[in-house]
């Protein structure tokens, strides 16, 4: 498949789930807003959605935007938009019903694709076991 041919087809995905969820995103984490990165150091015992959400951020850890875009209506306007190269972080509930599969995703996206360009952030231990769980509780808010 050329390259030209892979982004079209993953612009094209894009485009579907994103009409798929418009509207339907409800996102009970903040309460109007999520917080940007800064925001988060401030946070008061936060819960592990909230945790995950300031990981998945936070570019000296997840740095989940430099690839994937987060559909949700609760996003920081002072937060710059998420990357295209991974598929958008929308719908996870319905795509991973099996929050085992979600973690695994997390901890090794290459073990269900060997081509992947995820890092493996459990495997190598880029973020910690907890990081990963928080991770996977604020994904499947979204």
């Amino acid at each position: 498949m050329t390259i030209l041919r892979y982004r079209a087809s993953i612009a094209y995905i894009t485009i579907v789930l994103l009409a798929l969820t418009w509207g339907a995103v409800n996102l009970a984490i903040a309460d109007d807003v999520l917080p940007t990165e800064k925001e988060c150091t401030q946070l008061e015992n936060p819960n592990a959605a909230l945790k995950g959400w300031c990981i998945v951020i936070d570019r000296e850890k997840g740095n989940c935007l430099a690839c994937h875009r987060i559909v949700t209506e609760k996003w920081p306007l002072a937060l710059p938009q998420g990357g295209a190269i991974g598929p958008p972080l929308t719908a996870m509930k319905h795509r991973y019903p099996d929050k085992v599969k979600l973690r695994e995703q997390i901890w090794n996206a290459q073990s269900g694709n060997p081509h992947s360009m995820m890092p493996p952030f459990g495997k190598y231990k880029l973020i910690s076991e907890q990081d990963i769980d928080n991770i996977v509780e604020f994904l499947l808010t979204i």
